[in-house]
């Protein structure tokens, strides 16, 4: 039998009902940014939180992503900076484009 550990980490709800997985949840789970977490709920209430399986997982992507990953590390010096009239083009087309992202949903995006 498995005896339950005290809490080890908190976080806060938000008004749009996010949170962030506290530093020592993300190193035990093994998670990175725009991972997957699975919620799974027992006949007792508790929740129990892991890192969800990928059913779409692409193998050419990650093949590509690893590509990618090792030319850079390889030929760093074919990394070239942003220019400026894409960096003006880019801030032209979102430069009014107005982000609240503690606003809460809307009902349709919930």
């Amino acid at each position: 039998m498995v005896t339950p550990s005290a809490p080890c980490s908190e976080s806060t709800l938000t008004d749009r009902y996010q949170t962030t997985v506290p530093d020592p949840v993300r190193k035990v789970l093994g998670l990175n940014k725009r991972d997957r977490i699975a919620y799974t709920i027992g006949s007792d209430g508790r929740v129990t939180i892991s890192r969800a399986e990928d059913a779409n997982n692409d193998p050419l992507l990650g093949q590509f992503l690893h590509f990618l990953a090792t030319d850079i590390q390889q030929n760093p010096q074919h990394i070239k900076p942003v220019s400026s009239d894409l960096l003006d083009r880019i801030r032209a087309l979102v430069g009014n484009v107005d982000l609240d992202l503690d606003a809460p949903l809307a009902a349709e995006d919930e």
